[in-house]
């Protein structure tokens, strides 16, 4: 199994695969408008509210699962020491993506974001 050089232009499975998981879609789109972001505060539903122990199960997915993932593909950068996450060096790479289902939400299925 090949791996990626850190922070190395990504291929488009890099791309979808950052994209796969809607908590991940969250983080890249919220950086969209509004960077850096608090990586603390994991990107909830917003018409739903979590139970205690899901949003602590989410925020060790997010803290050993998803932003990992999105460091090093290089789509953000993750200061631990703040816990804050900015837009990464591959950014750029994967924003024309992020705008277009941004821009399309309406079309896309319920639950995409």
């Amino acid at each position: 199994m090949m791996t990626e050089e850190r922070h190395s232009q990504p291929s488009m499975d890099t791309v979808l695969d950052a994209l796969e998981n809607q908590y991940r879609r969250r983080v890249l789109v919220a950086l969209l408008e509004h960077n850096p972001q608090d990586a603390a505060d994991p990107k909830t539903p917003s018409d739903s509210e979590l139970a205690d122990e899901d949003l602590e199960t989410l925020r060790i997915y997010m803290t050993h699962t998803h932003l990992p993932k999105l460091e090093v593909s290089g789509f953000i950068e993750w200061d631990r020491d703040t816990n804050s996450i900015r837009k990464g060096p591959n950014f750029d790479e994967i924003q024309p993506l992020l705008e277009l289902m941004q821009n399309h939400a309406d079309e896309l299925p319920d639950g995409w974001l």
